[in-house]
């Protein structure tokens, strides 16, 4: 089961060492990758005299880019065999250099995992096909795994401990045949939880108590209700007892949801068990307490009551038992994943795990923002109309890097700050000529959107070093996009008809930051300044800036492809962290657990306890 790397890099290097030293030294001084990897923003490729473009990009890239279509120009990146090109079309030596470097270093994503077991029909209710195909995939995996512990390690693991388990899709799965896994679902909302146990239902795990009803008398009860009191189910429910007690006092009208649920132990199958807790950090102490007394009171027979009805279940229960857990997890977000990664060395309980990372841009920084020794890479701004953060979650030391090796690299440690982590979430290599297109025509409409809330004093520049604050600027100092830019806006998403003219684009944006609630004082500022923009200065805009759109494809081409390197090391520094505590680890490693086209995070840490 453990692959021949313990992660996947590509063949040029003879040895992991190898790799990682080769990995951290580009990482930490290649400028163009510091550059495209954290120190620039396409919403400010146009808040100075020369754009963004012109002031990041090597000159001698500049024409040949711009010669290409946006995705001639992706594909050189991605997918060209570069030494296949013609002498008279290549790309500049330096450009090429820097392709060949990044797809060097990139951790290889080729899934070639046996084809999973079909999911029932009542199981895969509910997902989409990206879904099931991770569902599917993983349970094969872990049920793989699980398996190979008990053979190779000698020791089986009798639960499986999904953290943040949403709905419970995993669960579920692995609970069933042909898996029959013991699972306790961790999950912080509680609806969540009710919903997976209503999808438990229709699996076959669980049951409700029966009822007779009257048919005729239960449909007058919901025609009675409006559409609203149909949603809520305790509404429902008063309005069934009120009847039940005018017309017929024996009749059970109460809803599906009200009934009581008991979840059977029968011996050799799977079980589910559910337990509502947040996790806060990798010390799971008293989460694996409510573990512990959820799967003791399962096993004497209880229903999932209340925790007076499970301490009472658990009284006299032999518990001299030893839970062994393996830790999974299919694409925890931000620091859940470390969490998760973090609990197999704070907590003996847990034997393994099995975690699969996403939305690295919701991880917090260990190290706090870059100092003067970055030159390129900007701290990570507050929106500012946004929820505020607190100033510690720059210092988290379970934040990103989680390694030593990492944390101390060069004295000052290897950081990212949420624009590079934030492009680490894209998936580059699944692009096509439509999805490009949309993309680039937002990022382009962004940036233009971005100098109008500049010129209009909606938002003002911000100057990153220390004694660059703009009173103490000297006239003659050169404004650059590694010394300067502009207060973060959270836009979201906007309706499709937003995007078919820059105007109704801007108007759809203006619309939205002055009439939604939650921006809050920041609405009045924005209505006062921009509600009253003509066509004509739009149009203005528009003559000025659309015409640019190749500048902002090559920088958002650039910096997706430069993130590759940045998910490579977030994974590498999980790897990392894990062989730095051997004491206690006995093997760990990264491998793809999806196809990439399906679903681009597709890289599983392992780690097995000695």
């Amino acid at each position: 089961m453990i692959p021949d790397k313990p992660l996947p890099y590509g063949d040029e290097f003879s040895s992991v060492e190898e790799y990682v030293d080769s990995l951290l030294e580009f990482a930490s001084t290649a400028d163009m990758f510091q550059l495209f990897a954290g120190g620039v923003h396409l919403n400010d490729l146009f808040i100075s005299e020369r754009s963004l473009f012109e002031m990041s990009v090597p000159e001698d890239w500049q024409p040949y880019i711009l010669s290409l279509e946006p995705m001639g120009f992706v594909d050189l990146l991605l997918r060209d065999d570069l030494n296949a090109i013609p002498e008279g079309s290549r790309p500049p030596a330096s450009l090429a250099k820097y392709i060949r470097d990044v797809r060097r270093l990139s951790l290889r994503r080729a899934f070639g995992g046996p084809k999973p077991p079909k999911l029932a029909r009542t199981v895969a209710l509910g997902m989409k096909p990206k879904k099931i195909h991770e569902v599917s995939n993983f349970a094969e995996y872990i049920n793989r795994l699980t398996g190979s512990i008990a053979t190779r390690y000698g020791k089986d693991v009798t639960h499986l401990v999904d953290f943040g388990s949403g709905q419970n899709y995993l669960g579920r799965t692995l609970a069933l045949p042909p898996y029959n896994r013991h699972i306790v679902a961790v999950e912080g909302r509680k609806h969540n939880i009710e919903a997976s146990r209503n999808l438990d239902v229709q699996a076959g795990l669980s049951t409700r108590e029966k009822v007779h009803r009257n048919k005729k008398m239960w449909l007058q009860v919901v025609d009675s209700q409006t559409p609203e009191d149909q949603r809520t189910s305790k509404a429902l429910n008063r309005a069934a007892n009120a009847h039940r007690i005018t017309t017929d006092p024996a009749a059970d009208l109460r809803p599906a949801k009200e009934l009581a649920q008991r979840y059977v132990r029968v011996p050799g199958k799977g079980t589910v068990s559910y337990v509502v807790s947040r996790l806060e950090s990798g010390d799971l102490s008293d989460v694996i307490a409510k573990i512990e007394k959820e799967v003791w009171a399962g096993e004497t027979g209880g229903t999932g009551g209340t925790e007076k009805d499970k301490d009472e279940e658990a009284k006299g229960t032999n518990n001299d038992k030893e839970l062994r857990m393996m830790a999974i997890s299919i694409h925890s977000c931000g620091n859940l994943s470390h969490y998760g990664i973090r609990s197999l060395i704070m907590n003996p309980g847990i034997q393994a795990v099995a975690i699969v990372g996403c939305c690295y841009n919701l991880l917090t920084e260990k190290l706090g923002p870059p100092t003067y020794k970055f030159p390129y890479v900007r701290p990570s701004l507050q929106a500012v109309n946004g929820r505020a953060f607190a100033e510690s979650t720059r210092f988290d030391p379970e934040g990103f890097p989680l390694s030593q090796r990492l944390s101390t690299y060069k004295g000052d440690g290897v950081r990212f700050n949420i624009t590079a982590r934030m492009m680490a979430c894209q998936a580059p290599y699944n692009w096509g000529e439509e999805e490009s297109h949309h993309f680039f025509t937002r990022n382009l409409f962004r940036s233009v959107l971005q100098k109008i809330f500049l010129d209009k004093g909606v938002i003002t520049k911000v100057y990153h070093r220390e004694g660059e604050k703009e009173k103490e600027r000297d006239e003659n100092d050169v404004e650059t996009p590694f010394n300067v830019s502009t207060n973060p806006i959270i836009l979201g998403s906007l309706r499709k008809p937003c995007f078919a003219s820059f105007k109704a684009y801007v108007r759809g944006a203006v619309a939205k930051l002055t009439t939604n609630p939650e921006y809050g004082k920041y609405s009045k500022m924005v209505h006062a300044k921009m509600s009253d923009m003509s066509d004509e200065e739009l149009e203005w805009y528009e003559a000025k800036y659309l015409s640019r759109g190749k500048e902002v494809s090559a920088i958002w081409s650039l910096m997706a492809f430069s993130a590759c390197i940045v998910e490579s090391t977030i994974v590498t520094d999980r790897w990392l962290f894990l062989k730095e505590h051997g004491d206690v680890v006995q093997d760990c490693w990264v491998e793809t657990v999806f196809d990439y086209r399906e679903s681009p995070r597709n890289l599983v840490v392992v780690g097995i306890k000695k």
